[in-house]
């Protein structure tokens, strides 16, 4: 089975290449956009498998929460690729990502949602992979609540820009791995068992997950939030 897999919603995007359990991973080089960057290196990948569009089993991507423009880069590039090639497609939550990569098995994955906000989701390791326990959240540091139960771990950038939520999740006694991101290599082994069964989706309904339909502030909010204009 072979599945090619994008992930652009922070600012370490990558793609890789998963062949029955074997990776082969490109990190997009910083400084320049992932749109500059992303198909170049899926280019890369299938030329060194030997192996075109047309032979994948499916194409996974990063659905989000996450960067808006970095979302939309991913999406667009595996909505083209599959409709072009006939592949089926799948999405993968950024969050369930970190979750996997964390290795935890309560795992909170605390994404910065920069605006002073959050991308929350709690998870539960079930059947080898990561369930999302209620529902994806976007919220201020101070208004996230920690589970009180024993075995949880804190995952993401959010601990590390926001030290007053890295102080409250060691008070309630989570371990913090502050530099887990969501990467290509987790959205394609999370991807795999969902296209032995069957789970994809039609590349023509593909959308990023924003949760907060909000870009950015106006200059007015900014102002009296005491930035510039």
């Amino acid at each position: 089975m072979q599945i090619l897999a994008l992930e652009t919603s922070t600012e370490n995007g990558s793609c890789a290449l998963w062949r029955d359990g074997e990776l082969i991973v490109r990190n997009c080089p910083g400084g320049r956009s992932h749109s500059e960057t992303l198909l170049p290196l899926v280019r890369e990948v299938l030329a060194e498998a030997e192996i075109a569009v047309a032979q994948l089993d499916a194409i996974a991507f990063g659905v989000g929460p996450g960067a808006f423009t970095g979302l939309r880069v991913a999406c667009g590039a595996a909505q083209g690729l599959a409709v072009a090639a006939g592949v089926p497609l799948l999405p993968v939550t950024s969050l369930q990502a970190m979750a996997a990569a964390s290795g935890g098995q309560h795992v909170m994955a605390l994404l910065d949602a920069r605006m002073g906000e959050v991308y929350v989701g709690n998870y539960q390791m079930q059947d080898g992979s990561p369930c999302l326990q209620g529902d994806i959240r976007v919220q201020p540091p101070a208004d996230i609540i920690f589970p009180t139960s024993t075995g949880w771990l804190a995952c993401g950038n959010a601990l590390s820009a926001y030290p007053e939520l890295s102080a409250r999740a060691n008070e309630a006694g989570l371990l913090q791995l502050p530099d887990i991101l969501p990467g290509a290599a987790w959205v394609a082994r999370l991807a795999a068992p969902r296209v032995v069964a069957g789970d994809a989706i039609d590349p023509a309904l593909a959308a990023p997950l924003y949760i907060r339909d909000k870009v950015a502030k106006t200059v007015a909010e900014r102002l009296l939030e005491g930035g510039r204009a």
